[in-house]
């Protein structure tokens, strides 16, 4: 049989370029890594020569390079000879071959990064290694498409998950796109402009805005490129809502008010106060056997004043659209007015896992669902969970839950104990203080396992009028909590200086001050602070 090349994923970073060979199972790897070449070689799982040789777009460290096998790939840090030297792309040629792929859910802004990176570099190929292997998706150069640039300039990107940060870029606007802007409860697709990544996509007006890091002159022709595996995950949760909405409503009764198609699982808004648990198996039954039909899902142009359009499931249309209305039709089931990506039948949904309800705002119920290969996924994390459970617990997974409230009981007991013993010993602690003749009137204790009860207890034990008490708990070398006890003037015109040592935050309360830490190795410096105050008083009395 004939050797083929392996599928194959990169992404660049300040000093490294990052490959990933997808291959299961593999046996027989080689990995050749010079200057200005990498060449792979391996047997899949059928026993199928795998054989990749990548000339490389800039010479590289090849001493300082790297490689990792897992069940699922092989990934390589390729350390750069220049590094922060952005690579537009991985091969010398400005051709890219049909089995390599832009790492999309790796590549980011470099900024800050440099130091951690060979740090990072394991945690990146775990992370690889848990992605499921997600069938076999038309070639990205399927949905390649040449276009010219119609206009560039300066923009900024606010960074995700609410950080401060912004990214620093370019606004692209194409004479035509093949990438979905964001919009409709759907995210915007990834792709490539000329082998430049795009990070975001939105509409504006008619027109899609695609922003990107490096400029593009206007007027010149280039080859846009998807993200495939992006942009068929949505069209399996798109086109699963629109079944689940439809059905719901069928079945049901239930109206949808707004979906969300989110990173992880995605939600569907219903007008209703509930859903039982009886209702939601019978529509997950419902929707796989429509699956297991392959009913075909057909998109329907029509123009705006088409009777047809009343008849339809809508939501109206934005004040800015024009040109046709698009209507995703399931043969049979559903007509809804719709924007977004979809997949042309129902069978290459897989599979839709109803995973519950959740309360919604004002009488309405969120129905969480997983579609096609985030079932995949899913269950995959949860074997893995169950094989992990089942080597910890030495039982099998119908025993984890039964075994796990055992431990808990245990746990509950063993704190239970552990909170009187510390009891115990804060008076026990506190009465051999007040026997000792020869106590000071200053009192410094630090326990590692104590907390605020095990603190306040010693404290009314020993009494605050004559002694000032200077009491911590937690790790000496990272945070944990402090009780400055005694006379009510004292304790008001230190406490907060003892705060201010430790770098915390407190407030007091008459002969109590207390609160938590973050420097705790400065106890010392709050310790001389006491003595000293204590040392002046008494020269003063």
């Amino acid at each position: 049989m004939a050797r083929q090349p392996a599928k194959t994923l990169w992404y660049d970073r300040p000093r490294y370029v990052f490959l990933e060979f997808c291959v299961e199972d593999s046996t027989d790897v080689k990995v050749d890594i010079d200057d200005h070449r990498v060449v792979f070689s391996c047997k899949n799982a059928d026993g199928v020569e795998m054989y990749n040789e990548i000339n490389l777009y800039a010479r590289v460290n090849s001493k300082d390079s790297q490689q990792k096998r897992s069940d699922r790939s092989i990934t390589c840090f390729i350390r750069k000879w220049k590094e922060k030297v952005a690579w537009p792309r991985l091969t010398k040629e400005n051709i890219k071959p049909v089995w390599l792929f832009v790492d999309f859910d790796n590549w980011r802004d470099w900024e800050g990064d440099e130091e951690a990176e060979m740090a990072m570099a394991e945690q990146y190929a775990e992370l690889l290694q848990k992605v499921t292997v997600k069938g076999t998706p038309p070639a990205m150069d399927d949905l390649d498409f040449t276009t010219r640039v119609a206009s560039c300039r300066p923009a900024e990107l606010p960074a995700e998950g609410g950080a401060k940060e912004t990214l620093r870029g370019f606004h692209v606007v194409l004479e035509d796109t093949i990438l979905f802007p964001e919009g409709g409860g759907q995210p915007d697709d990834r792709g490539l402009i000329a082998d430049i990544p795009v990070l975001r996509v939105t509409r504006q007006g008619p027109a899609a805005v695609h922003f990107v890091q490096t400029p593009l002159e206007p007027g010149s022709e280039v080859l846009l490129t998807v993200d495939w595996d992006r942009r068929f995950d949505h069209m399996q949760q798109h086109s699963g809502q629109h079944l689940i909405t439809a059905l719901a409503d069928l079945m049901f009764g239930f109206k949808t008010t707004s979906w969300e198609l989110g990173h992880q699982r995605t939600v569907i808004e219903l007008d209703t106060p509930s859903v039982t648990a009886e209702q939601v198996e019978a529509l997950e039954k419902n929707v796989n056997e429509k699956i297991r039909a392959r009913i075909p899902v057909v998109v329907r142009e029509h123009s705006e004043d088409d009777p047809e359009i009343e008849t339809v499931r809508r939501r109206g249309l934005p004040e800015n659209h024009t040109g046709p209305v698009r209507i995703i039709s399931i043969e049979g089931i559903d007509d809804n007015m719709c924007c977004g990506t979809h997949v042309s039948n129902l069978s290459d949904l897989q599979v839709i896992k109803l995973l519950g309800t959740e309360k919604g705002k004002k009488n309405k119920t969120n129905l969480v669902f997983l579609a096609g290969n985030r079932v995949l996924k899913s269950v995959e994390r949860s074997h893995s969970i169950e094989k992990a459970l089942t080597s910890l617990l030495k039982n099998g997974a119908e025993e984890h839950v039964e075994a796990v409230k055992r431990l808990q009981n245990s746990v509950k007991l063993l704190q239970k104990n552990n909170l009187n013993l510390l009891r115990d010993l804060a008076v026990l602690t506190a009465q051999n203080f007040k026997s000792n003749p020869g106590r000071g009137r200053v009192f410094v204790l630090h326990r590692k396992d104590g907390d605020s009860e095990f603190m306040n207890i010693i404290a009314n034990e020993i009494g605050t009028e004559d002694t000032l008490l200077f009491l911590t708990v937690g790790d000496e070398k990272a945070a944990g909590l402090f009780l400055l006890a005694g006379p009510s003037e004292v304790v008001e015109k230190l406490g907060p200086r003892v705060a201010e040592l430790l770098e915390g935050k407190g407030a007091g309360k008459r002969d109590r001050f207390q609160g938590k830490a973050t420097r705790m190795s400065r106890r010392a410096e709050v310790q001389a602070l006491l003595q000293d105050f204590i040392g002046h008083q008494t020269l003063e009395e």
